[in-house]
């Protein structure tokens, strides 16, 4: 695997039989290091052992000496062989073909395997340390053999203070899965984890096997705290889309084709019965589900929503049916309930069924059928009598053709199909929904409403709207939000829709956006938004990576 420390060879030798006498024998180990007495058997003699060797008599045969002193004798080793079993007690003889080429001492040998595990040491930390994961490694005791820069971040535990200690010490024993990999011996894979009350982590954890005995465990486990807040902070912050009474007539259409989406979502809202919702991404899928369940039989039960192209597929197993681990104790902490549940005589919403690992939309499917499911290491059913509405942004033809679908899971799915079509097919709908947006977000931040400009709203009629209503109204509450006027024109629409969706005419009658207007902007966004930088983005019409590039551009915290 690595490149094998350069061998050391002692090249001071002189080759001799074994009739070769004594006198000759003191000779040699006065002019070289070694003297190898050859013979069918290999015997090498150190110019150190000379005053044994002086003890004998001068005309004697050395294979005579060597007997009478019972001299230990020498193993051959091949080039390209390395003398791991050995008997070191006696150096080792190199050869090349039959031919003698070197000797290797027991001390040479032991300052190659020292620089042989210095280089294989180096090669780890080296390669745990690249890794953006953090990395534990213990040995069969338990205790941490390796902790890398991104562990002591995770942890915040610096290395001097937990290598060479047992890992128990910092943690509990029942959420440490290398003690578990230590004693039962198998590996995990993209497992949900908690190590402490405020860490959640996706781990992966392997055994290290030698001579079919475990001498030690590693783990490399992925952050993923930030994604559970903010997917918490998702779902405290969900925004009600459609009035609770009446929610249908929150919907401004006179699309015929929408108005037939409508009317069948109108009359399958009272029967309980799975809904599939398709459409582009931002075309109202969540809108239109919310108006289902509030103007059907679940609405006074909760609406509850879980998105699956946000949430790791190791994660969204227990996101949708909870997990439930095992104790000795009656600790209710060790069981979490997951959305199904939470939305229990109520409905679930799940988006984006299209990300959704096919495993996992077995075991949704076995809920359909079964209505009832088990949480992850649970071993008892839960029966959860819940509405499920799920939706994609893809053509399902083509997710089924692709396998990213289970086709028994959409034909259950699919008994109600409703389509939303494209915010760009239906054009005579962008009037209403922009003075709706306008009267809504008006009255959310306590500001007149103000009237919008011809010249807005011929931009408006004629944009493609790749985002959809999403897309219309992030626009709307961007401009509610950061200008005070009581006319909405051009220069009051983001500099990027403009510069990329109009003409040199448009372009040369709106003014364009400093830097200075523009950090500006960013930071009353943040303020009105009391920092939350994901709010603030939406605001301003961009994205949160967009958003913090500008934050280190401007140089604003």
């Amino acid at each position: 695997m690595f490149e094998r420390a350069q061998i050391q060879l002692d090249r001071s030798f002189a080759v001799v039989d074994k009739q070769t006498p004594i006198a000759e024998i003191k000779s040699k180990l006065r002019e070289y290091n070694f003297v190898v007495v050859t013979g069918g058997t290999y015997f090498i003699i150190g110019n150190y052992e000379y005053e044994i060797i002086a003890l004998g008599a001068e005309s004697a045969s050395i294979s005579d000496w060597l007997h009478k002193l019972s001299w230990l004798p020498s193993a051959p080793v091949s080039a390209g062989d390395m003398p791991y079993a050995a008997d070191w007690r006696r150096p080792v003889l190199w050869l090349e073909g039959n031919a003698p080429v070197g000797i290797m001492t027991e001390a040479a040998w032991i300052n190659m395997l020292k620089a042989e595990n210095r280089q294989t040491t180096a090669y780890f930390q080296t390669l745990a340390e690249t890794i953006n994961d953090s990395v534990t490694a213990v040995n069969e005791e338990g205790i941490v053999v390796c902790w890398n820069t991104t562990a002591e971040e995770t942890y915040k535990i610096k290395k001097a203070d937990i290598i060479g200690e047992k890992i128990s010490t910092h943690f509990r024993d029942e959420s440490i899965v290398l003690q578990h990999i230590l004693n039962e011996g198998y590996p995990v894979r993209g497992q949900y984890h908690r190590p402490n009350a405020d860490t959640h982590v996706l781990i992966n954890a392997t055994p290290v096997i030698l001579d079919n005995r475990i001498i030690g465990g590693i783990a490399s486990e992925h952050d993923i705290t930030k994604m559970i807040r903010l997917n918490e902070e998702l779902d405290s912050a969900s925004t009600l889309l459609v009035q609770k009474i009446n929610p249908f007539l929150s919907f401004d259409s006179s699309s015929p084709k929408f108005q037939e989406s409508l009317t069948i979502a109108q009359k399958m809202a009272h029967a309980d019965i799975p809904v599939l919702i398709t459409g582009e991404t931002g075309s109202g899928k969540e809108m239109l589900a919310q108006a289902i369940h509030y103007g059907g039989s679940k609405a006074t039960g909760p609406f509850v929503n879980i998105n699956c192209s946000i949430i790791p597929p190791a994660l969204l197993e227990i996101e949708l049916f909870g997990i439930e681990k095992a104790s000795f104790t009656e600790d209710k902490q060790n069981i979490i309930t997951g959305k199904i549940e939470q939305a229990l005589n109520g409905t679930i919403f799940i988006e984006n069924i299209d990300k959704m690992p096919l495993f996992i939309q077995e075991k949704l499917l076995t809920y359909l059928v079964e209505n009832s499911f088990y949480r992850v290491g649970g071993m008892e059913p839960i029966t959860s009598p819940t509405r499920i509405i799920v939706s994609a942004s893809s053509s399902v033809e083509n997710l089924l053709k692709d396998g990213e679908l289970n086709e028994k899971l959409f034909y259950k799915l699919s008994v109600i199909h409703i389509y939303i079509p494209p915010l760009r097919t239906r054009k005579e709908d962008i009037s209403a929904l922009v003075e709706r947006s306008i009267d809504e977000f008006s009255a959310k931040y306590k500001k007149a409403p103000p009237s919008i400009g011809e010249e807005v709203m011929a931009f408006f009629s004629n944009y493609d709207w790749p985002g959809n209503v999403r897309e219309l109204r992030s626009i709307v509450e961007r401009v509610i939000v950061l200008h005070d006027t009581d006319r909405v024109g051009l220069e009051h629409l983001p500099e990027t829709l403009i510069r990329n969706n109009t003409d040199e005419t448009v372009m040369s009658s709106s003014s364009s956006i400093s830097k200075m207007d523009e950090a500006q902007e960013i930071e009353e966004a943040l303020r009105k938004t009391y920092g939350n930088k994901s709010a603030a983005a939406n605001l301003l019409g961009i994205s949160r990576g967009t958003l913090y590039n500008k934050l280190k551009e401007y140089g604003l915290s």
